[in-house]
């Protein structure tokens, strides 16, 4: 059998997204890298940069949690400057069309909310929120930017974008940089996200399990399934009936129990998939 075209296979992938009235689409960092924020892993699935911190190592070093925040600093301006991009506007339009009921992303930039996506599950938190480890109280990334800012008047180091805020920079520059405490008790600060080592929070993790459990289909949207905590939402969809629709560049975990695999740009397969049929695209399967 000849190779099936791509616009073939987008056409497939709408049909079955017009199948379903009650869609659970999972999201990952495919969905946000035409915004400029890089992902980790390259197309097999492999890291492309040492892992993130761990937390362990984030909350008992004090050299990690400096490192950790002085690279946070340098990379929230181009973090904050990203806008959402095709795959966040065609999932925001899907949504809005009725039959895609819940959308769980593993980002943590909130820009399917920017985007018009509504009651979205922060599956691995937000990184606008920041509290505090000892007293629990929160506060916004933004007062904590300007904080450190102040705190660190003299400090400039040139920065190269990594992902989810990150940055790249000289292991000099971070000796001298003053890392953020909690004002009213003076505790260490977080980014109200899950980190490497912890545990996506209970009650969010249940909000997740009963929206797969009242779907009647899932699609993967830019992520390669890698991380256990979204993995399981597709295993658990796989051991219910329910088909499954991977839409990502390069290989991803869930392969092997995915019903329908599309392999290329998630922007791009997923706008024409949910917006208007192209006037030269054949609706029939051709070869």
């Amino acid at each position: 059998m000849p190779p099936v075209a791509a616009h073939d296979l987008v056409a497939d992938l709408r049909r079955w997204i017009a199948g379903h009235s009650r869609v659970v689409v999972l999201t990952g960092a495919g969905c946000s890298t035409a915004s400029g924020i890089p992902d980790y892993r390259d197309e097999q699935g492999e890291w492309k940069r040492r892992p993130p911190v761990m937390f362990q190592a984030f909350r008992t070093e004090e050299s990690t949690y400096r490192r950790y925040w002085a690279r946070a600093f340098a990379g929230w301006p181009r973090f904050t400057s990203a806008e959402p991009g095709a795959a966040h506007h065609a999932l925001a339009a899907w949504q809005q069309a009725g039959s895609l009921a819940r959308l769980i992303t593993q980002n943590v930039d909130g820009l399917h909310q920017r985007a018009g996506n509504q009651d979205v599950i922060d599956l691995h938190g937000r990184l606008d929120a920041v509290v505090c480890m000892t007293c629990r109280d929160r506060t916004s990334r933004v007062s904590v930017q300007a904080a450190m800012a102040a705190a660190n008047t003299r400090w400039n180091a040139s920065a190269a974008t990594a992902p989810d805020g990150d940055a790249d920079i000289a292991p000099a520059a971070i000796e001298s940089f003053e890392a953020p405490r909690c004002g009213p008790c003076g505790g260490l600060l977080k980014p109200d996200v899950v980190f490497f080592g912890e545990n996506v929070p209970a009650a969010r993790y249940e909000h997740a399990r009963h929206a797969v459990a009242a779907a009647d289909a899932v699609l993967v949207a830019g992520s390669s399934l890698m991380v256990y905590s979204g993995f399981r939402f597709v295993r658990q969809a796989h051991d219910a009936g329910l088909p499954i629709a991977i839409v990502n560049r390069g290989r991803t975990r869930g392969d092997e129990l995915a019903t329908m695999k599309i392999e290329g740009d998630v922007g791009a397969v997923l706008m024409e998939a949910v917006g208007e049929r192209p006037t030269n695209e054949s609706p029939q399967r051709s070869g």
